[in-house]
């Protein structure tokens, strides 16, 4: 075999690999495609929801600690009341 023919079976090899690869699998159907996204935009959006209720609640905890600055104190105190009015 010459260098020419084994470059072209290498390439073949390669692309063959490459055409066996996950991603095309994914991506051969529509439907699969479709499904992949819905269930990607899915972790996202609970992600994002349980990221920031944690965020906010130890927001919420950290300024209900500073109660002795006056503007801040008295801010917080009127924060805390509408969360625990919306709780209920």
């Amino acid at each position: 075999m010459n260098k020419k023919e084994e470059l072209f079976k290498d390439l073949d090899e390669t692309i063959n690999k490459l055409l066996n690869h996950n991603f095309f699998k994914i991506h051969s159907s529509f439907w699969n495609l479709l499904f992949i996204s819905l269930l990607r935009g899915l972790a996202s959006g609970l992600g994002w929801v349980l990221g920031a209720t944690i965020l906010v609640s130890l927001l919420t905890y950290t300024l209900s600690q500073i109660e002795f600055i006056p503007i801040l104190g008295d801010w917080v105190s009127r924060l805390i009341v509408e969360i625990e009015a919306f709780d209920r």
